[in-house]
């Protein structure tokens, strides 16, 4: 099994996609990249700690690859928003990628010239790193299997990109 961190705005969001991807065995939401250790939720919504909400994927590489992996992050959600994704703005809303070696470094290199090429040049995704990886509260876990298909921000955001990522990789969709 490998390891991806990525952030792409709301966590709910990005770990709804996620769980429906083929070869993905576990998907955590956390914050990384901050200077506030053991970070809140609360503390990460001023924007003030520097954290991103973030997803920790655990995924079989002889199923999916990390650049595959990379490539659904990039088209499930707005790489060209600058801090923002939607309605949720904030530095705590970046689309960023935080690679745990040099290869997964290069992987992001790849994966952020493959989607510029796509979105004319104007992909903000950053690549940062080494950071500490902070699990959020177990109110966030497995958001969207629960309270979340009960909340209206969530029915309005999540369906939209789980149709993304069943309309652009269809083979990677679990049934």
């Amino acid at each position: 099994m490998e390891t991806a961190i990525l952030a792409g705005g709301c966590f709910w969001c990005t770990e709804a996609v996620f769980r429906d991807v083929i070869g993905v065995t576990e998907v955590e939401s956390g914050y990384i990249g901050g200077s506030v250790e053991n970070p809140t939720y609360k503390q990460i919504c001023t924007g003030a700690t520097g954290h991103a909400e973030a997803i920790r994927v655990t995924f079989d590489p002889e199923t999916i690859s990390y650049a595959e992996i990379l490539d659904v992050f990039m088209g499930t959600h707005d790489p060209t928003q600058l801090n923002r994704q939607g309605n949720d703005i904030g530095t705590q809303y970046r689309s960023a990628i935080f690679p745990l070696d040099a290869a997964q470094r290069a992987e992001a290199e790849a994966a952020i010239a493959r989607s510029n090429e796509e979105n004319d040049g104007r992909v903000v995704t950053t690549i940062e790193g080494p950071a500490t990886w902070y699990p959020a509260e177990d109110y966030h876990q497995e958001y969207w299997e629960g309270e979340g298909q009960r909340n209206p921000y969530c029915l309005a955001v999540i369906p939209p990109k789980l149709m993304k990522l069943r309309k652009s990789f269809q083979a990677r969709v679990k049934t």
